[in-house]
């Protein structure tokens, strides 16, 4: 039985065979004419199949359907790439803008480019160029694959003899060497992180037995009368701070502490007038609330911070108090913050400092802020505390802090012969048998430099600093009568480990050693040390931010990227080079939100109606404060700049990354590829705040 015809399926089959015949037909016109020309057919005779064809109007239709969707995905093809081309365009064009506009005017000490670390970074940098034009022509010759040996036949011409030379003269006189300092920095980076994984594991075991400094008295449960509480002197030392001074004024005139008991001394240094009577303001407006705050300025202004806390420790009025908090201009304490700190010192006299951590108000607010909470959180989290905790000895943070006057006066008082006083007294107390706790659960909200400028210039300060102060004590450590463990501790770990080894590795083995390893491949720098090492320290670094985890790689290209600022730093502090006495206040943008300044005024409302005070009482102080706001001189235009020791190493280390793909090493080449750029990014100022 024969099956039914299927028309439907005849027609569709006919449909498709006209389509085809129209396509074809349209294809050998477009080739055979070089217009299009249109004519219209009407009528039975001379061909009809194909005229009737041609005059359906549904054929006509699809033909008209056809050519508009081609013209439409031509047109879209087209959009795409002139708007691929025109962001790139633009791209370029925009960076070429950036790279013209952040050419500074003026250099720091410690950018200048006439200065000798960056002559040696760009003699470096022509070498390896050189070296680089001269590989690539080798091996384009083969002579990579088969070396040419001095007077064999391989060796044609004068290029030909010469590299052959050359070869011999890298491998007998140039790799030993260069191998035997690449073997001396990985013994190094190999000491260095086994001590950071005895401080992870030192802080596991923290959280593990969950030890923690407990204090052996409550103010608010134990301590009923006003004479119980001990006096205490809260000192805001700033030097033009503009932006943040009142943050700071507002956080500890609210501290919940028997007014009678607390004075604040503001320190200002600031040498313009201007923000000179912001401060005054400020002060008055506090005190018109019945807060006992005064306003010290130095008309003599040498010695810095330092310089600043001397004096003001030198009134009269000084040895009536106990206890001496120090708080920076960004920072706010908890209104709480001093019945935490303050009752660890009851029934310990040998305790001298009691350190709460720091917390950050932006650190979110880009890519440089969260990569410094990376490194702060795991500076507080692990170093501070396991040193707290088990030596009872550690660098003091500058602020934050809570001293007992006692020991400052016994330990020689704040000097000004460093830039890092903090660490100088504390090494001092150290010497002289006192003892630190760090409480880690004790926060206080503080800014983080937002522009790689300011960033820059602080890490340079904090890593100049401890090279001076190593030089100047390095003699009274050998002298004191603490125990030969303290001083070991203090010289090869706190001193030479983590403030000299480090930078001097990092910045030797990274910068320097693994770029010429791609031009003397005889000196070998194996894939463990380039790669999986950092890897894993990188990983436990970023443990006490877990939030952080997915910035690990920027973080570990970004450390490398400072170790040339690091190394700069430690080595104008170990021989007294101009810049290691440079001191520039870290500017700050005064990230308090406006929810925090409600809090404030919210917080006072008690204070002032315990005082019996009016709102019309501090009015005065409001109005010559906005008076003053308006008054303020036009800010100094602020600009993004371009950093030329960061370039300069930019282009070392991509023209190894070339090298090295030349000789097939692939951890190498990624390494040196994305280390290049990591440079070139910080070099033009894009990493941090970008200033339109």
């Amino acid at each position: 039985m024969s099956r039914a015809p299927n028309y439907e399926f005849q027609e569709w089959w006919n449909k498709q065979r006209e389509r085809e015949n129209l396509d074809l037909f349209e294809d050998k016109s477009d080739q055979s004419s070089s217009a299009f020309i249109t004519v219209d057919v009407s009528g039975s005779g001379g061909g009809g199949g194909s005229n009737n064809n041609r005059s359906d109007p549904s054929v006509r239709k699809e033909r008209a359907r056809s050519a508009r969707q081609l013209s439409w995905v031509c047109l879209l093809k087209f959009q795409q790439i002139a708007s691929t081309v025109g962001f790139l365009s633009n791209g370029l064009l925009h960076l070429i803008r950036t790279a013209n506009r952040r050419i500074a005017s003026r250099d720091s000490p410690a950018d200048s480019s006439s200065s000798r670390l960056y002559k040696a970074i760009r003699v470096f940098l022509i070498v390896v160029i050189a070296l680089l034009g001269f590989e690539l022509v080798a091996y384009f010759k083969g002579w990579h694959f088969r070396p040419p040996s001095v007077g064999s036949a391989d060796v044609l011409g004068l290029v030909g003899e010469f590299y052959a030379r050359w070869i011999g003269i890298r491998a007998n006189y140039l790799a030993p060497p260069l191998q035997m300092l690449t073997n001396m920095c990985i013994l190094l980076f190999i000491v260095q992180s086994v001590d950071r994984i005895i401080l992870i594991l030192g802080c596991f075991w923290i959280k593990f037995r969950r030890i923690r400094p407990v204090a052996s008295v409550d103010y608010d449960k134990n301590v009923e009368r006003v004479e119980d509480y001990p006096m205490v002197l809260l000192q805001i030392p700033m030097c033009n701070e503009r932006e943040v001074y009142h943050q700071s004024i507002a956080a500890v005139s609210i501290l919940d502490w028997p007014k009678e008991r607390l004075l604040v001394q503001v320190l200002d240094d600031s040498d313009e007038v201007e923000i000179q009577n912001l401060i005054k303001a400020e002060v008055h407006k506090w005190q018109q609330r019945g807060v006992r705050i005064i306003y010290r300025h130095r008309l003599i202004r040498t010695g810095y911070k330092a310089g600043n806390l001397k004096s003001a420790m030198g009134c009269d009025y000084v040895k009536d108090y106990e206890f001496v908090a120090i708080f920076d201009a960004d920072f706010q304490p908890t209104p709480d913050f001093l019945k935490k700190t303050v009752p660890h010192f009851k029934g310990r006299d040998d305790l001298a400092l009691v350190q709460a951590r720091w917390a950050f108000v932006n650190k979110d607010e880009n890519l440089l802020t969260r990569l410094q909470n990376i490194n702060l959180s795991f500076h507080f989290e692990v170093e501070q505390q396991v040193n707290g905790i088990f030596i009872n000895f550690f660098g003091f943070n500058g602020t934050a802090g809570v001293w007992r006057i006692k020991a400052l006066e016994e330990s020689g008082g704040w000097l000004e012969r460093t830039t890092v006083e903090d660490m100088d007294i504390a090494v001092r107390a150290h010497l002289c048998g006192w003892k630190f706790i760090f409480l880690n659960d004790v926060k206080c909200l503080c800014e983080l430099p937002e522009t790689y400028e300011a960033y820059k210039k602080q890490q340079h300060r904090w890593h100049s600093g401890p090279m001076q102060l190593f030089r100047l004590c390095f003699v009274d450590i050998l002298r004191s009568k603490v125990s030969w463990a303290k001083k070991a501790n203090l010289i090869f770990l706190f001193f030479l480990l983590r403030k000299l080894i480090l930078p001097f590795y990092s910045f030797t083995l990274f910068c320097i050693i693994l770029p010429l390893t791609m031009f003397l491949p005889e000196a070998e720098l194996p894939a463990w040390v380039v790669c999986y090492i950092p890897g894993v320290m990188s990983i436990l670094s970023v443990l006490p931010a877990p939030r952080s985890f997915p910035f690990i790689v920027p973080y570990l290209l970004f450390e490398n990227t400072m170790s040339v600022t690091k190394f700069n730093a430690m080595i104008s502090g170990l021989f007294r080079f101009g810049s290691s006495y440079e001191w520039v206040v870290t500017k700050k943008l005064g990230r308090s939100s406006e929810t925090d300044l409600v809090a404030f005024e919210k917080e006072s409302q008690p204070l002032m109606r315990s005082h019996g005070l009016h709102r019309s009482s501090s009015d005065s102080g409001i109005e010559e404060l906005s008076k003053l706001e308006l008054s303020k001189l036009v800010p100094k235009t602020k600009k993004n700049r371009l950093y030329r020791k960061e370039l300069a190493l930019a282009f070392i280390l991509l023209t190894a990354s070339v090298r090295s793909l030349l000789s097939a090493q692939g951890i190498h080449f990624y390494f040196l590829l994305f280390q290049g750029i990591s440079f070139l990014v910080v070099g033009l100022d894009l990493i941090g705040e970008q200033v339109s």
